[in-house]
């Protein structure tokens, strides 16, 4: 019993651990200076509490400030949840259509997907967000999109009050001359005066909480919509980028397939109550979905499996030139590949001269690739990020092979 409660503790002292990072931390500083100085602004100069309007719109901000919290720390601290380790198909036969995540030891559940930051496979995952520092999938799907929706209405409430807030205080301190416009910030003319004058300070601290709140509305309102067509194609932007590779990958070999998205219910609204129930609770388990009839519950790790085997084809080999010690903005590489870095948290690897690379994709001054390990003790290991470009050369002969690589992939 000592022990379980032991790590009990230990999972809730790592869960904790999500707020020392520098997304929750500028999160949550962005809601406490837009919902304190909102309410400081409503009481103090704008709309005091002994008038009935002024109550309730303090309730109202008060409602908004809990209601974001609550599904942002539901989001963050719920998780999206993992595919139980050693987990595999009830059917032996049908291991051969699911991936195998060498990091958990198990097999890759439909939907799920391995991530590097959680260290573990998430289920139906669609972004790891550096904001609630923790990935957003299957369980916490509903309270993420939630926190989307209330942020950007509550910073639209809170960015009324700063404007009138400023504009009732200084309505009658503005002079307007000839040539010039002049703010007496000295007094306040209102009647009754307030208990503290909106001073310089008050109206710098407004505006720059006015500022926040504009940004935050804008910034977060736009990844709503975003989160918002997805879920009503039943979807994740992981599986959105997957389709559309499935496209492309028809298109390149010409084979005439045709690939079905096999999680669209057909209907928006049936969509829509795969993610957001009256209890909270997504349906299903996270491991098995229902999918339309002319599909079956692999149909999308099977194509998966195709674009994995096509990557392989058409990557390039590359043999490192120089080395590069794996920062992120390399001050010795030159000025382009400094200022271009790619702006992602997928790691970078550090080279040695004479290091062999599989290169999948790239940028003008960066690429990003799996690095070739030939010792028998990083058997199972897997080593990829980016790298400067102009550390490496494309070698013209395969080692394995010994003909060209040019021939396996194709510049579109």
């Amino acid at each position: 019993m000592g022990a379980l409660c032991s790590v009990i503790r230990f999972e809730n002292l790592q869960e904790l651990k999500r707020l020392c990072h520098w997304g929750p931390i500028i999160a949550l500083g962005v809601i406490a200076i837009c919902s304190t100085m909102a309410m400081i602004d409503a009481v103090m100069w704008y709309w005091p509490l002994d008038t009935t309007g002024g109550s309730v719109n303090f309730i109202m901000l008060i409602n908004w400030t809990v209601m974001i919290l609550y599904n942002y720390f539901n989001a963050m601290f719920i998780g999206p949840g993992y595919v139980p380790l050693g987990w595999k198909p009830e059917k032996p036969q049908d291991c051969m259509y699911v991936q195998y995540c060498k990091v958990c030891q198990s097999y890759k559940a439909p939907r799920s997907h391995h991530c590097r930051k959680c260290n573990r496979c998430v289920m139906k995952m669609d972004h790891h967000c550096p904001w609630i520092n923790n990935c957003c999938g299957y369980q916490n799907h509903a309270s993420f999109t939630l926190f989307l929706l209330l942020a950007p209405l509550g910073c639209i409430h809170a960015s009324f009050i700063f404007v009138m807030t400023m504009y009732s205080q200084l309505y009658n301190r503005i002079s307007f001359g000839w040539n010039s416009v002049k703010i007496d910030m000295s007094a306040a003319k209102r009647d009754p005066l307030p208990i503290i004058p909106f001073g310089l300070s008050a109206f710098a601290a407004s505006l720059f909480a006015l500022g926040l709140a504009l940004g935050t509305t804008i910034a977060v309102g736009m990844l709503f919509i975003i989160q918002m067509k997805v879920i009503l194609r039943n979807k994740t932007s992981i599986e959105s980028w997957i389709e559309d590779k499935a496209k492309d990958r028809i298109q390149y070999y010409k084979t005439g397939e045709i690939f079905i998205f096999p999680y669209d219910m057909g209907s928006k609204w049936k969509n829509f109550k795969q993610v957001f129930t009256w209890s909270g609770i997504p349906e299903g388990d996270g491991l098995e979905w229902p999918v339309r009839e002319s599909c079956h519950q692999y149909t999308l790790t099977i194509e998966q499996l195709k674009q994995k085997a096509d990557k392989r084809v058409r990557s390039v080999r590359y043999r490192a030139v120089e080395d590069y010690s794996g920062a992120c903005c390399p001050v010795t590489k030159g000025v382009k590949t400094f200022f271009t870095t790619p702006c992602t948290e997928e790691p970078r690897i550090a080279l040695w001269k004479g290091d062999l690379i599989l290169a999948t994709r790239g940028l003008k001054h960066w690429m990003y690739g799996d690095k070739v390990l030939d010792s028998t003790a990083d058997a199972g290991m897997r080593v990829r990020g980016w790298f400067p470009r102009k550390c490496v050369e494309k070698c013209l002969y395969d080692s394995e092979m010994d003909q060209p690589l040019d021939g396996e992939k194709k510049n579109r």
